[in-house]
C-alpha cells in the first residue's frame, strides 16, 4: 500500500474520532462538572460524610484563584505582545513557511513544542496565534481544528521533560520544598532528572513520533476543515490609531508613561535575575507574565493602543475564569477529606498503585498513577506536592533511581492533558474553539503516546542504579 493511502487511512481514522467528538464531548464546563460529581461520589464510597464533601467543595472553589489569574493573564499577556506590530509581522513571516496543510500542521507542533520546553504558557498563546495566522493564508488548505490540536501538543507531549518542569524545579531547590518531601528524596539536581541522557532519549522519542502522527492524521485538501468552517474569522486587522480629542487624554497617546513603567520593569527584572538562576527566574509563572505585559506595553508604546488591545483579550479569558475553581474544588476534595479510614481518596489511590509495585514495575505503575490522578489533579507542581511522599518513599523502599521517579512522573503526567480542558482553555480562548474541536485530534496523540511512553519509561529505567537521597 502506498504511504498516501496510508496517510489517508490515519487521517480519515482522526476524522471520526473528531466527528465522534464534536457530536458528544460536552462543553469543558461541564466536562469539569462531571469530573466534580465524580470525585465526590469517591469520598463518599470511601466513608467521608457529605458535610465534609461539601465543605471540601466550597472551600477548594476559591483556592485556585492566584492560579486562575495567572492563566488568565498568560492570555491577555501573550494576546497583547502578539497584537503589537512587530510581534504581528514576525508571527506572519513565520506563517509563510510551510508549504501545505499537512505540513503546517506539523510545523505548528514543533514550534509548540520547542517553546514549551522553555515556558509552557508560552507554547499556549504562541501557538495559537500561529495556527490564526496559517489560517489567513488563502493559499493554504489547512484543516484548523488539526492545527490547533498540534499547538497544544507543548502541553500534552513534552512540556514537563523541559526547563518548565514543576516537579523538576522543585526537587532542585530545597528551599521551595515542603519538609515532608525533602526528608525523603532530598536534593534532586537538575541532571539527574532532565539533563539525564535518558531523558533526552524520551523527549527526541516524543517529539518525533508527535510530529508523524500530527502530519499523517491531518485531513488533506480535500477534506480539512479551515477556520471559516469552523466559525471563525483568523482576520487580525489592527484597529487604526485613534486621535486624542481632549486634552485630558494627553498622556494616553503620549508614550512618557510607558518609558517610565518599562524602565522601572527593567530594573526590577535586572534584580531577579542577578539574584537567581535564569532558569529559576524566568520559570516563575509571574515573571513570565510581568514580562510579557511590559513587553506588549512597550510594543504598543502608547498607552492607548496597550489598553485596546487588552480589551480585546480579554474576553477570550472566560472559560479560565468560570472553570478554573471547579478544578479547585476537585482537588480539595481529593486531598482534604477524609473516609471512614481518616485517608483521604487521593491517599487510596496512591496506596494501591505503590502496594502492587516492584522494583521491575515501578515505572510502568507510577506512570499509570500519575496519568489517572492528573486526570483529576491537572496541576503540575501541586499535584507533585501530593503524589512525591508516597511514590518517592517507595522509589527509596525499591532502590529505584530517585530522578528517573521524578521524570516518570513528568512523562505520564502531561499525558490526560490531552483530553483534558483544564490547560486548553487559554488556547481555545486564542482560537475561538470549544474543546470538542480539538478533543478527536489530541485523542489520536493519546492513544500513541500512552505506551510509548510507558515502555520507554520502563527500558531507560532499567539503565539506571539508585543513589541514596542528597540531604542539604
Amino acid at each position: 500500500m502506498s504511504t498516501q493511502l496510508e496517510e489517508s487511512r490515519y487521517a480519515r481514522f482522526a476524522l471520526h474520532c473528531s466527528n465522534w467528538a464534536e457530536r458528544w464531548f460536552p462543553d469543558s464546563y461541564v466536562f469539569a462538572a462531571v469530573a466534580v460529581l465524580v470525585v465526590a461520589i469517591g469520598a463518599l464510597a470511601i466513608g467521608a460524610s457529605p458535610t465534609a464533601t461539601a465543605t471540601a467543595f466550597g472551600d477548594g472553589f476559591w483556592s485556585l484563584i492566584p492560579f486562575t489569574m495567572q492563566m488568565a493573564f498568560v492570555v491577555i499577556g501573550g494576546y497583547v505582545v502578539a497584537s503589537s506590530p512587530p510581534a504581528v509581522k514576525l508571527i506572519d513571516r513565520l506563517a509563510r513557511i510551510p508549504r501545505n496543510g499537512r505540513s503546517a500542521v506539523a510545523w505548528v507542533a514543533l514550534i509548540s513544542m520547542v517553546a514549551s520546553l522553555l515556558n509552557w504558557g508560552l507554547s499556549l498563546v504562541f501557538g495559537g496565534l500561529l495556527v490564526r495566522a496559517l489560517a489567513r493564508r488563502t493559499d493554504l488548505r489547512m484543516d484548523y481544528r488539526a492545527a490547533g490540536a498540534a499547538a497544544y501538543l507543548g502541553l500534552g507531549a513534552v512540556w514537563a521533560l523541559g526547563l518548565s518542569s514543576s516537579a523538576a524545579q522543585l526537587q532542585a531547590n530545597p528551599a521551595s520544598l515542603p519538609p515532608s518531601i525533602l526528608s525523603i528524596t532530598g536534593v534532586i539536581p537538575f541532571t539527574e532528572t532532565i539533563f539525564l541522557w535518558q531523558s533526552g532519549v524520551l523527549l527526541l522519542a516524543l517529539v518525533i513520533v508527535s510530529l508523524v502522527v500530527a502530519y499523517a492524521t491531518a485531513p488533506g485538501p480535500n477534506s480539512a476543515r479551515d477556520a471559516q468552517a469552523c466559525g471563525v474569522d483568523p482576520a487580525f486587522n489592527l484597529p487604526p490609531i485613534t486621535q486624542r480629542s481632549r486634552p485630558g487624554e494627553w498622556l494616553e497617546y503620549s508614550p512618557l508613561i510607558t518609558v517610565v513603567l518599562v524602565l522601572l520593569a527593567a530594573g526590577w527584572l535586572f534584580h531577579e535575575f542577578s539574584t537567581k538562576p535564569a532558569i529559576t527566574a524566568i520559570s516563575g509563572l509571574n515573571t513570565y507574565n510581568f514580562l510579557f505585559i511590559m513587553l506588549g506595553l512597550l510594543l504598543h508604546w502608547r498607552p492607548r493602543s496597550f489598553l485596546d488591545a487588552v480589551a480585546r483579550a480579554v474576553p477570550t479569558t472566560t472559560g479560565v475564569l468560570i472553570q478554573f475553581p471547579l478544578y479547585g474544588s476537585i482537588a480539595a476534595i481529593m486531598t482534604t477529606v477524609k473516609g471512614g479510614d481518616a485517608q483521604t481518596l487521593a491517599h487510596h489511590i496512591s496506596t494501591f498503585f505503590v502496594q502492587i509495585a516492584s522494583h521491575d514495575t515501578y515505572a510502568l505503575l507510577m506512570g499509570v498513577y500519575s496519568a489517572v490522578l492528573g486526570f483529576f489533579i491537572p496541576s503540575g507542581g501541586g499535584k507533585w506536592i501530593i503524589e512525591a511522599p508516597y511514590v518517592m518513599q517507595v522509589a527509596n523502599d525499591l532502590q529505584y533511581h530517585l530522578g528517573w521517579a521524578v521524570q516518570i512522573y513528568n512523562a505520564a503526567e502531561a499525558l490526560p492533558n490531552l483530553i483534558n480542558p483544564f490547560y486548553m482553555l487559554p488556547l481555545l480562548g486564542v482560537l475561538g474553539l470549544k474543546a470538542r474541536d480539538l478533543i478527536g485530534f489530541s485523542f489520536v496523540q493519546l492513544l500513541v503516546h500512552t505506551p510509548l511512553v510507558l515502555v520507554l519509561l520502563w527500558a531507560l529505567g532499567t539503565t539506571l542504579t539508585y543513589m541514596p537521597p542528597v540531604h542539604p
